[in-house]
Protein backbone atom coordinates (compact mmCIF):
# COMPACT_ATOMS: atom_id res chain seq x y z
CA UNK A 1 0.00 0.00 0.00
CA UNK A 2 1.27 3.48 -0.86
CA UNK A 3 2.40 5.18 2.33
CA UNK A 4 1.68 8.60 0.87
CA UNK A 5 -2.07 7.95 0.78
CA UNK A 6 -3.82 9.78 3.59
CA UNK A 7 -0.69 11.59 4.73
CA UNK A 8 -0.92 15.37 5.37
CA UNK A 9 0.71 17.58 2.74
CA UNK A 10 3.10 18.98 5.33
CA UNK A 11 4.32 15.47 6.21
CA UNK A 12 4.89 14.66 2.53
CA UNK A 13 6.91 17.86 2.08
CA UNK A 14 8.92 17.03 5.20
CA UNK A 15 9.65 13.50 3.91
CA UNK A 16 10.69 14.90 0.53
CA UNK A 17 13.02 17.43 2.17
CA UNK A 18 14.60 14.78 4.44
CA UNK A 19 15.14 12.31 1.57
CA UNK A 20 16.59 15.04 -0.64
CA UNK A 21 18.96 16.11 2.16
CA UNK A 22 20.01 12.47 2.55
CA UNK A 23 20.81 12.22 -1.16
CA UNK A 24 22.75 15.48 -0.99
CA UNK A 25 24.87 14.19 1.91
CA UNK A 26 25.55 10.93 0.06
CA UNK A 27 26.33 12.74 -3.19
CA UNK A 28 28.85 15.09 -1.61
CA UNK A 29 30.43 12.08 0.12
CA UNK A 30 32.04 11.25 -3.24
CA UNK A 31 33.92 14.55 -2.94
CA UNK A 32 35.10 13.58 0.54
CA UNK A 33 36.16 10.16 -0.72
CA UNK A 34 38.17 11.63 -3.57
CA UNK A 35 39.95 14.10 -1.28
CA UNK A 36 40.56 11.35 1.27
CA UNK A 37 42.06 9.09 -1.40
CA UNK A 38 44.93 11.56 -1.79
CA UNK A 39 46.18 10.77 1.73
CA UNK A 40 44.91 7.30 2.63
CA UNK A 41 44.60 3.99 0.81
CA UNK A 42 41.16 2.64 -0.01
CA UNK A 43 41.10 0.08 2.81
CA UNK A 44 42.42 2.55 5.39
CA UNK A 45 39.97 5.29 4.47
CA UNK A 46 36.97 2.96 4.43
CA UNK A 47 38.03 1.20 7.61
CA UNK A 48 38.19 4.42 9.60
CA UNK A 49 35.07 6.03 8.14
CA UNK A 50 32.87 2.96 8.61
CA UNK A 51 34.19 2.58 12.16
CA UNK A 52 33.17 6.19 12.84
CA UNK A 53 29.78 5.48 11.27
CA UNK A 54 29.24 2.40 13.41
CA UNK A 55 30.17 4.25 16.61
CA UNK A 56 27.89 7.18 15.71
CA UNK A 57 24.92 4.81 15.39
CA UNK A 58 25.37 3.23 18.83
CA UNK A 59 23.39 5.90 20.74
CA UNK A 60 20.72 6.01 18.00
CA UNK A 61 20.28 2.22 18.05
CA UNK A 62 20.12 2.11 21.85
CA UNK A 63 17.62 4.96 21.96
CA UNK A 64 15.19 3.59 19.39
CA UNK A 65 15.71 -0.18 19.62
CA UNK A 66 17.41 -0.86 22.95
CA UNK A 67 14.25 -1.97 24.76
CA UNK A 68 12.89 -3.96 21.79
CA UNK A 69 15.81 -6.37 21.33
CA UNK A 70 15.18 -10.06 21.84
CA UNK A 71 17.89 -12.73 21.86
CA UNK A 72 16.55 -14.46 18.72
CA UNK A 73 16.14 -11.18 16.83
CA UNK A 74 19.61 -10.03 17.92
CA UNK A 75 21.11 -13.32 16.67
CA UNK A 76 19.36 -12.99 13.29
CA UNK A 77 20.47 -9.36 13.07
CA UNK A 78 24.08 -10.33 13.75
CA UNK A 79 24.07 -13.10 11.10
CA UNK A 80 22.55 -10.86 8.41
CA UNK A 81 24.93 -8.06 9.42
CA UNK A 82 27.89 -10.40 8.86
CA UNK A 83 26.72 -11.27 5.33
CA UNK A 84 25.71 -7.72 4.37
CA UNK A 85 28.83 -6.23 5.95
CA UNK A 86 31.05 -8.53 3.90
CA UNK A 87 29.34 -7.54 0.65
CA UNK A 88 29.47 -3.88 1.74
CA UNK A 89 33.22 -4.26 2.31
CA UNK A 90 33.74 -5.44 -1.29
CA UNK A 91 31.42 -2.80 -2.76
CA UNK A 92 32.92 0.10 -0.80
CA UNK A 93 36.49 -1.01 -1.52
CA UNK A 94 35.84 -1.20 -5.26
CA UNK A 95 34.15 2.19 -5.16
CA UNK A 96 37.06 3.79 -3.32
CA UNK A 97 39.62 2.21 -5.66
CA UNK A 98 37.54 3.46 -8.61
CA UNK A 99 37.52 6.98 -7.20
CA UNK A 100 41.29 6.81 -6.69
CA UNK A 101 41.84 5.78 -10.31
CA UNK A 102 39.34 8.09 -12.02
CA UNK A 103 39.98 11.02 -9.65
CA UNK A 104 36.43 12.15 -10.36
CA UNK A 105 33.63 12.46 -7.81
CA UNK A 106 30.94 13.14 -10.42
CA UNK A 107 31.92 10.31 -12.75
CA UNK A 108 32.13 7.87 -9.84
CA UNK A 109 28.72 8.93 -8.54
CA UNK A 110 26.94 8.31 -11.83
CA UNK A 111 28.54 4.92 -12.50
CA UNK A 112 27.87 3.79 -8.93
CA UNK A 113 24.26 4.97 -9.32
CA UNK A 114 23.71 2.23 -11.89
CA UNK A 115 23.10 -0.18 -8.99
CA UNK A 116 19.53 1.17 -8.95
CA UNK A 117 18.99 -0.25 -12.44
CA UNK A 118 20.94 -3.44 -11.73
CA UNK A 119 18.86 -4.50 -8.71
CA UNK A 120 15.68 -5.42 -10.64
CA UNK A 121 17.70 -6.96 -13.48
CA UNK A 122 19.64 -9.24 -11.12
CA UNK A 123 16.37 -10.11 -9.37
CA UNK A 124 14.97 -11.21 -12.72
CA UNK A 125 18.02 -13.32 -13.57
CA UNK A 126 18.32 -15.04 -10.17
CA UNK A 127 14.75 -15.12 -8.84
CA UNK A 128 12.79 -14.78 -12.13
CA UNK A 129 11.07 -11.76 -10.63
CA UNK A 130 9.03 -10.03 -13.32
CA UNK A 131 9.88 -6.41 -14.07
CA UNK A 132 7.87 -3.52 -15.41
CA UNK A 133 8.77 -2.24 -18.88
CA UNK A 134 10.27 0.83 -17.18
CA UNK A 135 13.13 -1.27 -15.80
CA UNK A 136 14.16 -2.44 -19.27
CA UNK A 137 13.73 1.04 -20.75
CA UNK A 138 15.83 2.46 -17.93
CA UNK A 139 18.54 -0.16 -18.36
CA UNK A 140 18.75 0.52 -22.11
CA UNK A 141 19.03 4.29 -21.65
CA UNK A 142 21.53 3.88 -18.79
CA UNK A 143 23.78 1.61 -20.88
CA UNK A 144 23.88 4.23 -23.64
CA UNK A 145 24.75 6.82 -21.02
CA UNK A 146 27.50 4.61 -19.58
CA UNK A 147 28.94 4.14 -23.08
CA UNK A 148 29.10 7.91 -23.66
CA UNK A 149 30.57 8.53 -20.21
CA UNK A 150 33.15 5.74 -20.09
CA UNK A 151 34.11 4.73 -23.65
CA UNK A 152 36.46 7.16 -25.36
CA UNK A 153 36.96 7.85 -29.05
CA UNK A 154 39.36 4.89 -29.33
CA UNK A 155 36.63 2.56 -27.97
CA UNK A 156 38.60 1.77 -24.83
CA UNK A 157 37.22 1.73 -21.30
CA UNK A 158 39.16 3.19 -18.39
CA UNK A 159 40.23 0.81 -15.62
CA UNK A 160 38.65 3.07 -13.00
CA UNK A 161 35.27 3.03 -14.76
CA UNK A 162 35.40 -0.77 -14.97
CA UNK A 163 36.20 -1.04 -11.25
CA UNK A 164 33.29 1.28 -10.40
CA UNK A 165 30.94 -0.73 -12.62
CA UNK A 166 31.91 -4.00 -10.92
CA UNK A 167 31.38 -2.19 -7.64
CA UNK A 168 27.86 -1.21 -8.75
CA UNK A 169 27.04 -4.93 -9.08
CA UNK A 170 28.13 -5.45 -5.48
CA UNK A 171 26.08 -2.44 -4.32
CA UNK A 172 23.11 -4.10 -6.01
CA UNK A 173 23.99 -7.42 -4.33
CA UNK A 174 24.13 -5.62 -0.99
CA UNK A 175 20.55 -4.41 -1.44
CA UNK A 176 19.37 -7.89 -2.47
CA UNK A 177 21.01 -9.50 0.57
CA UNK A 178 19.21 -7.05 2.86
CA UNK A 179 15.93 -7.50 0.99
CA UNK A 180 16.11 -11.30 1.24
CA UNK A 181 16.88 -11.42 4.96
CA UNK A 182 15.21 -8.21 6.15
CA UNK A 183 12.50 -9.98 8.19
CA UNK A 184 12.95 -10.26 11.93
CA UNK A 185 15.96 -7.97 12.28
CA UNK A 186 16.43 -4.65 14.06
CA UNK A 187 17.18 -2.03 11.35
CA UNK A 188 19.38 0.35 13.35
CA UNK A 189 21.31 -2.40 15.12
CA UNK A 190 21.72 -4.12 11.77
CA UNK A 191 23.22 -0.97 10.22
CA UNK A 192 25.55 -0.46 13.16
CA UNK A 193 26.71 -4.09 13.03
CA UNK A 194 27.17 -4.25 9.26
CA UNK A 195 29.22 -1.05 9.36
CA UNK A 196 31.35 -2.57 12.14
CA UNK A 197 31.92 -5.72 10.04
CA UNK A 198 32.79 -3.61 7.00
CA UNK A 199 35.17 -1.48 9.08
CA UNK A 200 36.90 -4.54 10.57
CA UNK A 201 37.44 -6.21 7.18
CA UNK A 202 38.80 -2.97 5.68
CA UNK A 203 41.20 -2.42 8.59
CA UNK A 204 42.43 -6.03 8.37
CA UNK A 205 43.09 -5.57 4.63
CA UNK A 206 44.78 -2.22 5.34
CA UNK A 207 47.09 -3.92 7.87
CA UNK A 208 48.35 -6.32 5.18
CA UNK A 209 48.34 -4.12 2.08
CA UNK A 210 48.64 -0.49 3.21
CA UNK A 211 50.45 1.71 5.69
CA UNK A 212 48.36 3.90 7.99
CA UNK A 213 50.21 6.84 9.50
CA UNK A 214 49.03 9.44 11.99
CA UNK A 215 50.07 12.18 9.59
CA UNK A 216 47.93 10.70 6.79
CA UNK A 217 44.91 10.39 9.09
CA UNK A 218 45.31 14.02 10.18
CA UNK A 219 45.49 15.15 6.56
CA UNK A 220 42.32 13.23 5.68
CA UNK A 221 40.55 14.09 8.95
CA UNK A 222 37.74 16.22 7.49
CA UNK A 223 36.90 13.77 4.65
CA UNK A 224 36.92 10.96 7.24
CA UNK A 225 34.60 12.85 9.59
CA UNK A 226 32.23 13.71 6.75
CA UNK A 227 32.32 10.19 5.30
CA UNK A 228 31.85 8.54 8.69
CA UNK A 229 29.60 10.79 10.73
CA UNK A 230 27.59 12.55 8.01
CA UNK A 231 27.42 10.04 5.14
CA UNK A 232 27.03 6.97 7.35
CA UNK A 233 25.62 8.07 10.71
CA UNK A 234 23.46 11.12 10.01
CA UNK A 235 22.34 10.17 6.49
CA UNK A 236 21.20 6.70 7.54
CA UNK A 237 19.14 8.13 10.40
CA UNK A 238 17.55 10.65 8.02
CA UNK A 239 16.86 7.86 5.51
CA UNK A 240 15.00 5.88 8.18
CA UNK A 241 12.86 8.88 9.13
CA UNK A 242 12.17 9.92 5.53
CA UNK A 243 11.20 6.45 4.30
CA UNK A 244 8.79 6.05 7.20
CA UNK A 245 6.56 8.70 5.64
CA UNK A 246 7.08 8.04 1.92
CA UNK A 247 6.43 5.45 -0.76
CA UNK A 248 9.43 3.19 -1.56
CA UNK A 249 9.35 4.08 -5.28
CA UNK A 250 9.18 7.78 -4.49
CA UNK A 251 12.10 7.39 -2.06
CA UNK A 252 14.16 5.47 -4.66
CA UNK A 253 13.63 8.23 -7.22
CA UNK A 254 14.76 10.88 -4.74
CA UNK A 255 17.79 8.80 -3.79
CA UNK A 256 18.78 8.62 -7.46
CA UNK A 257 19.64 12.34 -7.26
CA UNK A 258 22.69 11.25 -5.24
CA UNK A 259 24.59 10.94 -8.52
CA UNK A 260 23.57 14.47 -9.52
CA UNK A 261 24.84 15.90 -6.23
CA UNK A 262 28.12 14.02 -6.68
CA UNK A 263 28.57 15.79 -10.02
CA UNK A 264 27.60 19.16 -8.52
CA UNK A 265 30.03 18.66 -5.64
CA UNK A 266 32.80 17.62 -8.01
CA UNK A 267 32.26 20.69 -10.20
CA UNK A 268 31.86 23.27 -7.40
CA UNK A 269 34.42 22.02 -4.88
CA UNK A 270 36.95 20.08 -6.95
CA UNK A 271 36.55 22.07 -10.21
CA UNK A 272 36.00 18.85 -12.17
CA UNK A 273 35.16 19.08 -15.86
CA UNK A 274 33.97 16.60 -18.48
CA UNK A 275 33.67 16.56 -22.24
CA UNK A 276 30.18 17.27 -23.66
CA UNK A 277 29.63 13.56 -24.35
CA UNK A 278 30.41 12.88 -20.69
CA UNK A 279 27.72 15.29 -19.54
CA UNK A 280 25.27 13.71 -21.99
CA UNK A 281 26.20 10.28 -20.64
CA UNK A 282 25.54 11.44 -17.07
CA UNK A 283 22.16 12.82 -18.12
CA UNK A 284 21.17 9.54 -19.80
CA UNK A 285 22.30 7.48 -16.80
CA UNK A 286 20.17 9.70 -14.54
CA UNK A 287 17.17 9.36 -16.89
CA UNK A 288 17.69 5.59 -16.96
CA UNK A 289 17.73 5.44 -13.16
CA UNK A 290 14.48 7.41 -12.99
CA UNK A 291 12.80 5.26 -15.67
CA UNK A 292 13.74 2.08 -13.82
CA UNK A 293 11.80 3.28 -10.78
CA UNK A 294 8.61 4.29 -12.60
CA UNK A 295 5.75 1.82 -13.00
CA UNK A 296 4.15 2.05 -16.43
CA UNK A 297 0.72 0.71 -17.27
CA UNK A 298 -2.58 0.56 -15.44
CA UNK A 299 -2.51 0.74 -11.68
CA UNK A 300 -4.12 -2.12 -9.82
CA UNK A 301 -6.80 -1.30 -7.30
CA UNK A 302 -5.61 -1.45 -3.74
CA UNK A 303 -7.70 -3.28 -1.17
CA UNK A 304 -8.41 -0.67 1.48
CA UNK A 305 -8.47 -3.36 4.19
CA UNK A 306 -4.83 -4.32 3.66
Amino acid sequence: MNKNIGKPVGMKIMAFAILLLTSMIWGFAFVAQRVGSESLGAFSFNGIRFALGAVSLIPVALLFEGEQLERKKLKNTALVSLAAGTVLFIASALQQFGIEITQSAGRSGFITGLYTVLVPIISFVIYRQKNNIGVWMGAFVAVIGLFLLSVNENFSVGVGDLVLLIGAFFWAAHILVIDRFVNNISPLCFSMMQFAVCAALNLIAAFFFEEITVAAVKTALYPLLYGGLCSVGIAYTLQTIGQKYSDPTFAAIIFSTESVFSAIGGALILKEEMLPRGYLGCLLIFVGIILSQITFGKKKKVDSQK
